[in-house]
């Protein structure tokens, strides 16, 4: 008989995961935060123009291809920089992407595109308990951009987490409905997604334990909550929250559990009378309306919208990360009784969100429960 490997005693010893993250608020003891360096103005596609006026969809267009300017690359790194070293010093280990050349073409036998950045790991990867999936982007721009964590994700492989790739998606013609517009106000949300193949971003999921909320939207689909559902099995409940949104595109500006039995919702997005059974035993925090954003370079290249707001990150079940902008969500947070952090990260919008999108918690303190009867 030869003698085992190095790689089977290694699998048949696998030490404790390095991952595990059940909710959204336990004490947050590892984070990735992404990266802005090497940002790319993505490639047109139907799925980016989707979600921006189609004036900016034009003027996005014809930028492809290049990187951003200094001028929103500089404040937006100094607050990024900031935020890491405010996690740090609270004694929270940060982890980082690699550096990426994101301007590089690559494509598959159906289509090309260069790429985008490495700011949002909540995007891509979507950490349940010990296990880190990697989701089946419907964004060309975005299908290469988990290769950015490879290294920290082979780190945590081999460390004991658990390593899941979705499937790829083909992102054929197929995918979108050549038909789509933005529904006028009043009329029912539809999406650009067809059901040709299962695609989802993680930022359409939030986690409570042994449930999961999502929102079908823009860049999720049915197939791809269903793929979710039968994948994690019987052990989770995933939950559908409707969206009123006219271009919807992730959970954590509509509804984001905050804390055990608190649940903060966004007014516009969401009718209260329609949110998932199970949430009507929680305190349902319905979020002030967002300061107005006065910085015109902000208002017209933030891809996120107004209700920022609420992209939170939940330090422990008290302590939040929340935008010093916001200061009527600051005063919420207080009357609620959480005790808000007020940092700085307005000019991160225009990569891709706030606290909550720009992070991904690979390990919180706390164990797998069930919050809800």
């Amino acid at each position: 008989m030869s003698a085992p490997s190095a790689l089977s005693e290694a699998v048949a010893e696998r030490p404790a995961s390095p991952v595990s993250s059940h909710n959204e608020w336990d004490p947050l003891e590892e984070v990735v935060v992404g990266r802005l360096d090497g940002a790319t103005i993505p490639s047109r596609h139907p799925v980016v123009a989707c979600n921006i006026p189609p004036w900016a969809a034009r003027l996005q267009g014809l930028a492809a291809g290049y990187r951003f300017p200094p001028r929103m690359l500089e404040p937006a790194q100094e607050e990024l920089d900031g935020f890491v070293a405010l996690l740090e010093s609270l004694g929270i280990t940060v982890t980082r992407p690699d550096l990426v050349d994101h301007r590089q073409r690559f494509g598959t036998p159906d289509w090309s595109s260069r790429g985008f950045c490495s700011t949002c790991p909540r995007d891509s990867m979507l950490v349940v308990g010990d296990e880190i999936i990697e989701t089946p982007m419907a964004w060309p721009c975005r299908y290469y951009e988990s290769h950015s964590y490879r290294t920290l994700l082979k780190d945590y492989f081999r460390r004991g987490a658990r390593w899941t790739a979705a499937p790829r998606p083909q992102l054929t013609d197929a995918l979108f409905d050549p038909d789509y517009r933005v529904p006028e106000a009043g009329e029912p949300v539809r999406y650009i997604l067809t059901e040709f193949e299962p695609v989802f971003d993680a930022a359409d999921f939030v986690r409570a334990g042994r449930d999961l909320f999502v929102t079908r939207s823009n860049v999720t689909n049915g197939m791809g909550i269903e793929w979710l559902r039968r994948h994690l099995g019987d052990g989770y409940r995933i939950h559908e929250v409707e969206s009123r949104c006219r271009t919807p595109m992730h959970i954590d500006t509509t509804l984001i559990p905050l804390a055990p039995g608190k649940v903060l919702v966004n007014p516009e997005y969401v009718d209260v009378d329609r949110l998932p059974e199970v949430l009507r035993s929680w305190d349902v925090l319905i979020a002030p309306e967002p300061d107005p954003v006065t910085d015109r370079l902000l208002k017209i290249t933030s891809m996120c919208g107004k209700w920022l707001s609420m992209n939170v990150l939940m330090l422990d079940e008290r302590r939040v990360i929340a935008e010093r902008h916001h200061t009527g969500m600051l005063r919420a947070l207080e009357k609620w009784g959480f005790e808000p952090i007020p940092v700085d990260l307005m000019h991160y919008a225009p990569f891709g969100g706030s606290f909550h999108c720009a992070t991904l918690d690979v390990r919180r303190r706390g164990p797998l429960e069930s919050y809800f009867s």
